[in-house]
């Protein structure tokens, strides 16, 4: 491991607001701050909001500054990634939000039934050819449900044609009809404040003609979701190779 991510993990040590929690200590048993975040981290009863696979964060910190009145948590295990949007949201003096280092497969140790208000999902890998790894699939649907309120909301931003499909098509073979469905956020003009905070790889696909699409959902029942059994066109780019430029084309919608 390089010098500066060491340098990063060390000083989010000390950060008030970053939670950083290795796997073993959460394998069998829940964190000491589940249930508890709201009293013991926040130290306030507002709604509380989850982004999984926050990245660097922009999205954390930009939702916090927008809703004063709502507690945000930016998950990732990458916390060479995570640092920007804590340090920033540690400069800004920002009181509602924090950060969680761990993987999202163990997100049911850390948060109790009807802990958490909303989860957005913004610019997940597709996974196209895992998909128990999607974070829209029944797998984790069904861990989310174990800590989301009742009818809590799900968000999805995607440059993923491939994921976008695949989230609709398994909302429709469990008759969940989305609350905002957009193929083309920004073309086709959707209004909402939330939506205009942009992190920095949806300015990249933005910046290559890639649309970004978007799902808002309810989450009102998981115990028997199914898959949906279509046959789904993998994108013709690799959403999740960061490093790697998306090709133009006429119909990546």
């Amino acid at each position: 491991m390089g010098k500066n991510k060491l340098k990063k993990f060390e000083e989010m040590d000390a950060y008030p607001h970053v939670v950083q929690a290795p796997f073993n200590e959460v394998f069998s048993k829940k964190h000491f701050l589940f249930g508890k975040w709201k009293q013991a981290f926040f130290k306030n009863e507002r709604p509380i909001v989850l982004e999984l696979g926050c990245g660097k964060g922009e999205y954390t910190v930009g939702l916090a500054r927008i809703f004063p009145d709502k507690n945000f948590i930016g998950v990732d295990i990458k916390g060479n990634r995570m640092h920007r949007g804590a340090t920033d949201a540690l400069n800004e003096g920002l009181h509602n939000v924090g950060f969680l280092r761990t993987r999202i497969e163990a997100i049911q140790a850390f948060f109790a039934p009807s802990e958490v208000d909303e989860i957005w999902l913004t610019f997940p890998d597709p996974q196209i050819k895992k998909y128990r790894k999607r974070l829209t699939c029944t797998r984790f649907l069904q861990a989310y449900s174990q800590f989301l309120k009742p009818g809590g909301i799900i968000h999805l931003k995607t440059d993923s044609r491939f994921m976008y499909t695949y989230t609709r098509e398994l909302l429709k073979a469990n008759n969940i009809s989305p609350l905002v469905d957009e193929t083309d956020l920004y073309g086709n003009d959707y209004k909402d404040e939330i939506l205009a905070i942009k992190t920095y790889y949806e300015s990249k696909w933005l910046d290559h003609g890639i649309p970004i699409k978007y799902l808002k959902f309810k989450l009102e029942r998981a115990e028997d979701l199914v898959e949906p059994e279509v046959d789904i066109e993998p994108d013709d780019y690799r959403s999740a190779g960061r490093g790697v430029k998306p090709r133009r084309t006429a119909d990546n919608f």
